[in-house]
């Protein structure tokens, strides 16, 4: 017998309300909350979960939602009472924060989901530049004109008076060469201590004077650059810092109406929260990031479908990881070269297969269940990954090391896992080193084995070197 659903109190709140009267729609249309989500590319889950108001929704989704249960537009008006709502809580926050949240025509910033933006706050940093970075604390640390008391009015640092296309490609070139550097060295190698006054002068460009018609692309370059860095602050294990720039560059994709770079950074969002140990909040990023799939090239819908199903593993949920690898493999068979943005040639055959392998390793570990599939998949990502993705490649042989380690030959794991020490030891990459010391763990039982004794000594030098 179906459980009865639970009554929500409509009084809360008006997004409460909303989410209420989104039930009372579905309800009357005879939809379960299965159907109102394939409509919206939402999982069931996250549809209870808004009504519920337990998951945020956006104006976007709610024009979305209501089409889907067919409201006739009440939804879409209700909306506005739960915008009118934000506005007065809004107007209750400190007057700085107001204030400092303007573009440089002193129009207020709005992103083209509404989202509003994420506080960068103080964190203890040992070097002066971070320290100056999140010195100026909460929203206003997000704002544009932020950072200019930051740069000299002189000199070679200066910003300029204009924005031009010139300028911006400098960022593009910067993003693309600290990721570069990113997948040869780690994320706590030369990015971390080159990047921080890159960013400090890409984003006071958004506090300069720039013609409109330069504004999505400025966004998306300062957006790609803080990307890139949170993605390497992440595999440094700063994960503070990783969550404020992953959501900035969410942010500055959203102002420059790319949904390209949105779904990178909601990509890489999903990614952190699933690694430190939150994969219901990786799920939701990942499923936000394929809202308006029909926007995104099979690679990038590929790529948020894998984070999917990462996130499922890590929930011991096999039949649904399972079923989120599938879909990604069949998206991403569709994919053609020449209809991704730069950003995404990284996301080749070896980078398909080493992300699904790492999803089907955490269901290889669960009772019951075969290592064929991650095993396969991990081995053509090695086999694929060219010397520019050194990280890349070493992830992936650990992992493979870890599997057959815990369910196959030892004496074939020693030998996986010296060829991904090799590369562990170029690299000063924290998840590296972790995954390191997983595989040493699942090693102990063999420990009296000398080849197995030997490979555990060298891990432990070459994590500690």
């Amino acid at each position: 017998m179906a459980q009865k659903p639970k009554p929500l109190d409509e009084t809360a709140s008006a997004r409460a309300w909303w989410g209420k009267e989104l039930r009372n729609w579905r309800t009357t249309r005879k939809m379960s909350t299965s159907e109102v989500g394939a409509k919206v590319h939402l999982s069931a889950t996250m549809i209870e979960r808004i009504e519920k108001n337990e998951r945020r929704c956006d104006a976007a989704l709610a024009s979305l939602l209501d089409d889907a249960v067919e409201a006739g537009g009440a939804l879409k008006r209700l909306w506005r009472l739960v915008e009118q709502e934000a506005a007065g809580e809004a107007a209750h926050a400190d007057k700085s924060t107001s204030e400092a949240d303007q573009g440089a025509s002193g129009a207020p910033i709005k992103g083209m989901l509404g989202l509003n933006p994420h506080a960068l706050s103080e964190r203890s940093q040992p070097d002066m530049e971070r320290r100056a970075f999140f010195s100026l604390g909460g929203v206003a640390a997000l704002a544009p004109t932020a950072f200019i008391d930051l740069l000299p009015s002189s000199g070679p640092h200066a910003l300029p008076k204009d924005v031009r296309p010139e300028d911006i490609q400098q960022v593009l070139t910067a993003a693309d060469t600290l990721a570069g550097w990113d997948n040869l060295y780690g994320g706590g190698g030369i990015v971390g201590s080159s990047s921080m006054g890159l960013f400090i002068w890409a984003k006071g460009l958004l506090a300069t004077k720039y013609p409109s018609k330069l504004k999505a692309d400025l966004y998306t370059a300062v957006g790609r650059l803080s990307v890139v860095m949170g993605a390497s602050a992440f595999d440094a294990y700063a994960h503070h810092d990783a969550t404020e720039l992953l959501r900035f560059g969410t942010w500055c994709a959203e102002q420059g109406n790319n949904w390209h770079l949105r779904a990178a950074s909601l990509n890489w969002r999903a990614r952190h929260e699933i690694w430190c140990g939150r994969p219901d909040d990786g799920l939701t990023y990942a499923e936000s990031g394929l809202l308006r799939s029909d926007r995104l090239t099979p690679r990038e819908q590929a790529m948020l479908h894998n984070a999917r199903a990462r996130a499922w593993a890590k929930m011991r949920n096999p039949d649904e990881a399972l079923a989120a690898i599938d879909w990604s493999d069949r998206i991403f068979a569709r994919a053609r070269d020449g209809e991704d943005e730069p950003w995404m040639t990284y996301y080749d055959e070896a980078q398909h297969h080493g992300d699904t392998g790492h999803a089907a390793y955490d269901i290889a570990l669960m009772p019951g269940q075969s290592p064929a599939l991650a095993a396969s998949r991990l081995e053509t990502a090695i086999d694929g990954h060219t010397d520019a993705y050194v990280r890349s490649r070493a992830l992936s042989g650990t992992k493979l090391a870890t599997l057959t380690m815990a369910t196959g030959d030892p004496q074939q794991a020693v030998a996986i896992a010296n060829r991904a020490l090799d590369e562990v030891g170029k690299l000063r990459s924290k998840r590296a080193v972790t995954d390191m010391e997983n595989l040493s763990s699942a090693s102990a039982r063999y420990a009296r084995r000398p080849d197995v004794a030997a490979l555990r000594s060298r891990i432990t030098i070459t994590v500690h070197a």
